[in-house]
């Protein structure tokens, strides 16, 4: 069925403004009054001509041109009829030049469709033309050449129909009998029969989910089948209504780049095979598969469809925040792989709406008991912590200060240090099962729906890296199947030492992250003193808003925090190409066992890179100050570089301002970066096309002016997110509003992402996977860590467990209060005991320190007093509340995880629905195959039975069969 008319009829209905450049030829450019007249006065010879040239146009797919019709009629053999215009040769190229541009003008800029428009576009090609390209039109031409053996139909649009008028195109059509053959090769799932399970009975008080919900038409757009892997033998075995819409241009697309990636391009080197390799070189510029149309408007042909624009209205745009979102057409449309992530980040998005309210109640909590915080009430009293003078912070030059300086940071410290801490931090322990659980059933579901049941076991062996399979030497026998597979020819020791190189190198990485940041800790230490005899005076001190706020220690935790941003920038540029380096040398056998190897390589090093500080403040900072006269140091006390102590409002709040700042930071900063980076790379490339007439900008042009979707490309969206699943859970008991804040940011997220795949992108060549790979192990691997750094927060970072151990053994009186608890706290020093390098200048002391009656000052532990026996050795108290955080540690463990395993073992992971389908299409898929055979057997033992009675001696006239070119050296 043709979609437009052809480019004959075209030639000769035309209008002669087209021709001479009038207003009715859509913007096309001018042609000179020469040009004119000498089309004006050979219209009769065009005609003829016209016949010629579209016999040689398809060249691309015919060997040679036997002749036209117009030189049968005449009894004129081609050449001899070709010579008798050599007078117009050049009227037929400007001919063939308008042609193309009404052609192009005809299909409208939406097309995807070669000029026939029959053939659909399945994927394009660009280049350019250098002027020492001689060794890439070699490749180029012996590429092609390959793809046509292969039976790939080609068509190139000439640089002259191009917006820029300098890039080539060359479009790509799968023909039947390739797909047939290369979906029979792929063991791609199709249907065979309706299914005729029942669905489940509605959940009762659905209605409620009503306005969250998009039409039926846009979450299911297809009838349920049964499945069954393709087979080209059994092609009536398969429900085929029409061979051109049967396979989805996501696996149309699919299969194209699997020849591309195999596809030979030198005849002396066997190794030098697959586009990949051709666009590292430069000799092609892109590879990409089409958009269906414009993503703002729905497709200008009735027979092409208009998914693009599907996703754009009910996806993408970011008032649809609070919808559903149409997982089926995101898999239609770019793939499993990419259906998935989405899968994944919508149900994330789900969980963390149940974290997120029971933390803002928590949060409610500690504001609604504010005024029950008793210690806090004491070091605000200028009778109590107005009095109690503190010691210095460092030496020399730190001063002496009062408690009562801390009394905004000890208020805002119980919003989140207090009772309902320790229940969140359970709950969050309990909720990271629920959510791992809950996936595998969602994703188990997924499974089936999309045909993706047996992938892993199906897969191993289909889906081999291009790499792998030009470096495969040795055939060997599988133990399974008993039949040869491709295998490297490294020796056993080559393994090891590729093993130890690969991991040698990531340690070394990780260990620069460690360097970098104890280098980070040191400048610390050794600016702060210089920070603190610097602002003493400073002019900022008397600004009545922000003079409170620019203190020694702000100076020092910004300056620090840009020192180690550059760094974690710097190192990770460096190390993302490392890894890959490191993964390409130890050659993965398939695709997911690449990206598995590469995530797990990755992670590891960004785990250090964004959770080092945070472990840092939490458990390392605060811990190993000593005392006064004692004090403890970074490298050994010549150093200089005293431990830091925690802020006077303890290290729980500091730990709560950097997640906050480190969360919400890079939540904003990567939504900026996402969104606005690709559409300002787009705008500055389309600039100049946006000036010209919308039927010079063609489809292909449009998309290729689109970002790559990089190799990389979900991996950056799972790491971003898996990030941040790390600080709503590692470090949560310090911040129960984290799920909130992460929450606020996935709905903005899954739009943006969606807006970036529909609007910036090129389409993706679409990819299969039944899970989000080794990122699951990843999760259940934070998950289990989570419970025990939550539980060393709880215990060690807060001051919970003091104040129950106070609460509970050391209050006075018969009752329970927590009166005198911050006295109880603090420890007491002489004065006249400070060592000299560690006393404070005269000049650096307050004006209210008076050294004459002031003898004493006090510091946080809990320690014997001066004159006392045991001066300055940690008290009974001491060990009593150790002994309470380790066995505090011990409890919340211990029931977290037999929570945590019993609803693991509780929930199974396959819903018993998706069981019973399973083994019901299983089942059917045999007795249906059964049927089948034994039906053709029938047939063929009627035909043999006939065939004796009559014997034909009618030459047959059928065409052999086509013969392709598998393109795989392991599928032989």
């Amino acid at each position: 069925m043709n979609r437009v008319r052809s480019s004959d009829e075209t030639l000769i209905e035309m209008d002669q403004t087209a021709w001479s450049g009038g207003e009715e030829n859509n913007g096309f450019h001018k042609g000179s009054v020469l040009e004119k007249d000498s089309l004006e006065n050979n219209m009769s010879t065009l005609s003829v001509v016209s016949e010629c040239a579209s016999i040689a146009s398809v060249h691309s797919s015919q060997s040679s041109v036997n002749g036209c019709e117009q030189c049968e009629k005449e009894h004129t053999e081609p050449q001899q009829h070709l010579t008798s215009f050599v007078g117009i040769w050049r009227k037929r190229a400007l001919f063939l030049k308008y042609r193309s541009r009404v052609d192009k003008q005809q299909q409208s800029k939406d097309s995807v469709y070669f000029r026939d428009g029959v053939r659909r576009i399945d994927f394009v090609l660009s280049y350019i033309e250098d002027k020492d390209g001689e060794k890439k039109q070699e490749r180029r031409k012996e590429f092609e050449a390959n793809l046509q053996k292969a039976g790939l139909d080609l068509e190139t649009e000439d640089k002259s129909e191009s917006e820029d008028g300098k890039t080539y195109f060359l479009k790509i059509h799968v023909p039947w009998e390739v797909l047939a053959t290369y979906a029979d090769v792929l063991k791609i799932k199709v249907p065979f029969k309706a299914n005729d399970i029942p669905e489940k009975k509605e959940v009762p008080l659905s209605w409620l989910f009503t306005p969250l919900r998009l039409p039926e038409h846009i979450m299911r757009p297809e009838p349920d089948y049964f499945t069954a892997t393709f087979d080209k033998s059994k092609i009536d075995f398969f429900l085929i209504d029409d061979k051109d819409t049967f396979f989805p241009p996501s696996t149309r697309n699919r299969i194209v780049y699997y020849i591309l990636s195999r596809c030979p391009y030198s005849k002396e080197e066997i190794d030098k095979k697959g586009i990949k390799r051709l666009l590292n070189n430069g000799t092609y510029t892109a590879a990409f598969p089409l958009h269906d149309c414009r993503y703002w408007t729905s497709s200008r042909d009735t027979n092409c469809e208009s998914e693009r624009y599907d996703l754009y209205k009910h996806w993408a745009r970011f008032s649809c925040f609070y919808k559903e979102q149409p997982l089926h057409l995101i898999r239609k449309y770019y793939g499993e792989k990419i259906g998935i992530y989405f899968a994944w980040l919508g149900f994330y998005t789900e969980m963390l709406f149940y974290a997120a309210v029971v933390g803002l109640f928590c949060f409610i909590y500690g504001v609604a008991t504010f005024g029950d915080n008793a210690w806090s009430k004491e070091i605000c009293n200028d009778t109590i912590g107005g009095q109690i003078i503190m010691c210095p912070l460092c030496d020399k030059k730190c001063g002496y200060w009062k408690l009562s300086s801390t009394c905004s940071s000890s208020w805002q410290s119980y919003l989140f240090d207090n009772t309902a801490t320790v229940f969140f931090a359970i709950f969050m322990g309990i909720w990271v099962t629920l959510f791992l659980e809950f996936w595998k059933r969602r994703q188990a579901r997924l499974e089936y729906e999309w045909d993706l049941v047996d992938m892993e076991e199906e897969q191993q062996h289909l889906q081999l890296r291009p790499e792998y399979e030009i470096k495969c030497t040795n055939r060997r026998i599988n133990h399974v199947t008993k039949e040869q597979e491709c295998a490297l020819g490294h020796k056993a020791a080559d393994k090891a030492g590729r093993f130890i190189l690969c991991w040698a190198t990531v340690l070394l990485w990780i260990s620069l992250i460690i360097a970098s940041i104890i280098g980070v800790i040191a400048y610390r230490l050794a600016v702060f003193a210089a920070f603190a005899s610097v602002m003493k005076d400073s002019p900022t001190n008397k600004l009545e808003v922000i003079g409170t706020l620019i203190t020694p220690q702000f100076a020092t935790s910004v300056t620090a925090s840009c020192i180690n941003f550059v760094i974690i920038m710097i190192l990770n540029y460096l190390y993302e190409r490392v890894a890959i380096w490191i993964t390409d040398m130890e050659v993965p056998k398939t695709h997911l066992e690449y990206e598995n190897r590469l995530t797990v390589k990755m992670f590891l090093f960004q785990f250090v890179n964004y959770y080092s500080s945070c472990f840092y403040v939490a458990f390392f900072k605060g811990k190993f100050v000593g005392y006064p006269g004692e004090y403890g140091y970074m490298f050994n006390q010549w150093s200089g570089l005293r431990n830091e102590e925690c802020e006077p409002g303890g290290c729980l709040i500091e730990l709560t301002t950097q997640l906050v700042i480190v969360m919400a930071g890079k939540q904003v900063w990567g939504n900026i970066q996402e969104a606005l980076v690709p559409w300002l790379r787009n705008w500055w490339v389309s600039r100049n096309a946006r000036n010209h007439p919308e039927s010079l900008y063609s489809r292909w042009e449009q998309d290729n002016d689109l970002q790559s979707f990089c190799q990389l490309g979900l991996f950056y969206e799972y790491l971003e997110m898996v990030i941040q699943f790390g600080f709503i859970t590692l470090f949560v008991a310090s911040f129960p509003l984290a799920p909130l804040l992460a929450l606020l940011n996935n709905m903005l997220e899954v739009r943006v992402d969606a807006w970036k795949f529909t609007t910036q992108f090129r389409r993706p060549v679409a990819a299969k996977a039944h899970s989000i790979g080794a990122w699951e192990e990843i999760l259940n691997m934070i998950a289990v860590f989570s419970v025990v750094t939550n539980a060393f927060i709880v215990s060690f970072t807060s001051d919970m467990i003091p104040r129950l151990v106070y609460l509970y053994a050391y209050s006075p009186g018969d009752g329970l209060t927590m009166e005198g608890y911050i006295s109880n706290s603090l420890s007491v020093f002489n004065i006249s005991a400070f060592k000299l390098e560690n006393s404070p200048d005269d000049d650096e002391n307050p004006e209210w320190f008076n050294s004459t009656y002031m003898t004493t000052c006090r510091y946080r532990d809990y320690r014997y007093p001066p004159g006392h026996e045991k001066q300055y050795t940690h008290t009974m108290q001491f060990w009593h509340i150790l002994a309470a955080k380790f066995a505090f540690i011990i409890i919340m463990e211990h029931v977290v995880f037999v929570v945590k395993f019993f609803v693991a073992w509780l929930i199974p992971d396959v819903p018993s629905e998706v069981t019973a389908r399973i083994k019901r299409e299983r089942y059917l898929i045999q007795e249906y195959l059964h049927d089948y055979e034994l039906e053709k057997l029938k047939i063929q033992l009627s035909q043999n039975q006939q065939n004796h009675i009559e014997q034909c001696t009618c030459p047959t006239t059928d065409a052999p069969p086509m013969r392709l070119e598998v393109l795989s050296d392991c599928m032989t």
